[in-house]
């Protein structure tokens, strides 16, 4: 089973020069971005651009790589599709996903894509069970910046508890991988952008967008097992194998399989770096 992507950078569409230097920041994902990072007046630039280095690209084994098309309802969104359609986009994000309908029309046009709908509004998030169950949604991510302006919201932190905890359930239920969460905005506070990414992996997140190339390692680090968590990892497996699988302690806690499995996925994470 391939890995989930923990970091997905974003790249402006309309700056060519930074997309190989994206693929080579060490992000597991990178997300060519036709809407927010792109002014108006070079929507079309940013499309040409982005067919002619998808085209030209191929398979490099390198970063799974996606393209943010701008939303249903802006007069972009149908070139958007096409150039996505004839690039052989592997994955796409959609903005202000709100409408299953809109996934559906998409994965007829792309049904080879993963599509990661990009819920930021109070709508999308009353509608998340039929986002997350519309064919081809491979992980919803959560835009909570925008959502915090959609709703009124001051604050990052528990203010949007709820909501996060509603998209890594709806998530679940559907079978989808782990959601990704928003972006941290701090670019040169590494600590700060650590404490965000394991803060979204402990509420059940597998990923986070990231807005520049200083914040990736930081951010892979933040979903990745610790240290401590691998050396308790090895101990919780060393002494379930040792006790033939019946109830034991470890730092005197009782082991049994619901902690195994923990321990094995922690160790299945660290083993992919």
């Amino acid at each position: 089973m391939a890995a989930v992507a923990r970091s997905l950078l974003f790249v402006p569409g309309h700056q060519p020069a930074r997309f190989d230097k994206a693929c080579q920041s060490g992000a597991d994902a990178i997300v060519l971005d036709l809407e927010d990072a792109v002014p108006i007046e070079r929507k079309a630039e940013a499309r040409a651009q982005l067919a002619h280095w998808l085209m030209a690209r191929g398979d490099d084994g390198g970063p799974i790589v996606g393209v943010r098309i701008n939303a249903a309802d802006t007069p972009w969104h149908a070139a958007d599709l096409a150039l996505c359609a004839q690039a052989g986009v592997a994955a796409l994000m959609l903005p202000k996903a709100e409408d299953a309908a809109v996934l559906r029309a998409i994965a007829e046009v792309l049904p080879a894509a993963a599509l990661w709908p990009l819920v930021e509004t109070a709508r999308g998030i009353d509608q998340l069970g039929a986002i997350a169950a519309a064919p081809g949604v491979q992980r919803l991510v959560f835009g909570s910046i925008d959502f915090q302006a959609d709703l009124g919201i001051e604050g990052e932190g528990i203010e949007l508890l709820f909501f996060r905890s509603r998209i890594v359930l709806a998530s679940r239920l559907a079978g989808l991988q782990p959601p990704v969460d928003g972006v941290s905005t701090a670019i040169d506070d590494p600590a700060s952008v650590e404490a965000d990414a394991r803060q979204a992996r402990r509420l059940g997140f597998g990923g986070k967008l990231c807005i520049h190339p200083k914040q990736v390692d930081t951010v892979n680090r933040g979903f990745s097992p610790t240290p401590g968590q691998i050396e308790w990892s090895q101990r919780v497996i060393a002494a379930d194998a040792a006790s033939g699988g019946a109830p034991v302690a470890v730092d005197g806690k009782m082991v049994d399989r619901p902690v195994v499995l923990k321990a094995q996925a922690l160790l299945a994470a660290a083993a992919r770096g």
